[in-house]
């Protein structure tokens, strides 16, 4: 029986502020940040983005850069052999820029996979049978011969239209133009005494970057999921106190999952555009159209399908949660098949947002922030911000409103240690929503922001242009929290920032 949509309206009803809070973490889906968040991207786990990051780098003498770090595959569990968590290789995954606040990419980076079986076979009583295994010994480097299967991408840099023609490939500095992704953390005894850290550290690459004057580097490969947050909790009716204590004591039920990691890192000025320094990104992933599946599939990694036509995009991910609370559940695949340039078909979810009438609801005595059109949701999703004075946070001179990370590259790095976790509303301009850094806690700055929190900051004494008063969020001053901590100590200090993956082996 074909799924069909029913639609109707709810009376909404005067809603206090810890029940709407609660409703409010109520409406994180299962699966964090981006993980699982639509009905079709649930069943392609591989191209499946999770996480997006954009920051300009903080490891000292990297100042100049900006790091992207897109992540992909969600859930891993880290003892998932023998195939472990390889990634598409008829995908087609991208990292799009915007430099000139126009919705469209002016730069992409776009990576492919290849997966390369190697055969590596045992004489059993004098006959040849391949290993059933990805590794047949310790492997302590790139490509090493006892790795059974080798993982290689390539990066091409295309600048105008994501499919136009003008290419190029991202090098090595020693002129190679394919790279080798490190195996998942298998165990211990795997990667002997050189350790997972120093093994996936091979594979980080100082890369050339067609007309690029300075190299930028890149790595790929399985990091721990630096998301965090209390899922079982959330969906066991709310079991959390919304407006305790930050580090509330709540467990991170994503402690125990591996993602991989698209990282690159690109200087400054081959992604900005003349005077303007605000440049927005999303990432993406797209398949082919068509796919029929190979009833006798080849011997060796051949593919089980052939696939064919026109890439479709499957994935998309810039702001965090924004598919997850802010779009309806019908939309959500349409949400991720969508470019920024046509964002206006979503437009009603931002300024007429149906959240705060959920709240009220259900919750009779919470009171929900009352501006219409949500300008105040405009500014921290669709446009960027500035402060009532004129000056930027991360809003282009000339902006149209669409969803992605917007960062003001113009705006100085700050230090791991001296990082807030709670970014611009921490006074520390150089976090989210200006870009996002690993230790940047989404999940409580969201919240606050969706209840009003742009609203008490604007109005007399105006520091937020963003077209509202305190007023209009009764709610929008709440301490609102999920009870994990997300800050920047808990996470690396230089390239490529997120944490070594779990080992497949939890004790020996």
């Amino acid at each position: 029986m074909n799924e069909r949509i029913r639609s109707r309206s709810l009376p909404v009803r005067p809603a206090g502020i810890a029940l709407a809070v609660t409703l409010a973490l109520s409406s994180l889906p299962a699966g964090a940040s981006s993980h699982r968040e639509a009905p079709m991207i649930s069943g392609l786990p591989r191209v499946d983005a999770t996480d997006f990051y954009m920051f300009r780098s903080y490891e000292p003498g990297r100042e100049n850069m900006v790091t992207f770090l897109a992540n992909y595959l969600p859930l891993q569990d880290a003892y998932g052999g023998p195939n472990y968590f390889r990634l598409d290789p008829d995908a087609l995954y991208e990292i799009h820029v915007d430099n000139n606040g126009d919705a469209r990419e002016d730069i992409t980076f776009q990576f492919r996979f290849e997966n390369l079986l190697q055969g590596i076979s045992l004489n059993i009583g004098g006959q040849d049978v391949q290993i059933p295994l990805t590794q047949a010994g310790p492997v302590t480097s790139v490509d090493a011969a006892s790795l059974n299967v080798r993982e290689h991408y390539r990066v091409s840099v295309v600048r105008g239209g994501r499919r136009s023609s003008d290419v190029g490939a991202l090098t090595t500095t020693v002129g190679g133009t394919e790279f080798a992704k490190p195996v998942d953390n298998i165990g211990g005894k795997t990667f002997g005494s050189l350790a997972y850290d120093g093994y996936a550290a091979q594979h980080i690459y100082d890369v050339t970057i067609p007309n690029c004057t300075d190299p930028g580097r890149v790595f790929v490969g399985q990091r721990k999921d630096p998301f965090a947050i209390p899922l079982g909790k959330v969906f066991d009716l709310i079991n959390l106190n919304p407006l305790g204590a930050e580090s509330g004591g709540n467990t991170d039920d994503l402690a125990d999952k591996n993602v991989t990691t698209l990282a690159l890192e690109v200087p400054i000025a081959c992604l900005t555009n003349g005077s303007e320094p605000v440049i927005g990104a999303w990432t993406t992933a797209s398949l082919r159209q068509g796919r029929v599946i190979d009833p006798k599939p080849a011997n060796g990694l051949a593919r089980a399908a052939y696939h064919g036509g026109a890439w479709t995009q499957v994935s998309r991910l810039g702001m965090p949660l924004v598919n997850e609370v802010v779009i309806g559940l019908g939309d959500k695949d349409r949400f991720n098949a969508s470019h920024p340039s046509d964002d206006a078909q979503f437009a009603a979810y931002v300024t007429n947002p149906t959240l705060p009438a959920l709240i009220e609801l259900l919750f009779p005595s919470a009171p929900a922030p009352t501006n219409f059109p949500r300008t105040d949701l405009v500014a921290a999703f669709l446009t960027g911000l500035k402060l009532a004075d004129g000056t930027v946070v991360n809003q282009p001179a000339n902006v149209t409103a669409a969803e992605m990370l917007r960062l003001n590259t113009a705006i100085a790095p700050t230090a791991a240690a001296s990082q807030s976790n709670f970014g611009v509303a921490g006074n520390d301009l150089a976090g989210f929503p200006n870009g996002r850094r690993p230790g940047d806690d989404v999940v409580d700055i969201a919240l606050r922001v969706v209840m009003g929190a742009l609203c008490t900051l604007s109005g007399a004494g105006d520091t937020l242009a963003v077209g509202c008063t305190p007023g209009d969020a009764p709610a929008g001053g709440a301490p609102i929290t999920d009870g994990v901590r997300t800050d920047s100590t808990q996470f690396g200090a230089a390239f490529p920032y997120l944490n070594t993956p779990l080992s497949g082996v939890t004790s020996n």
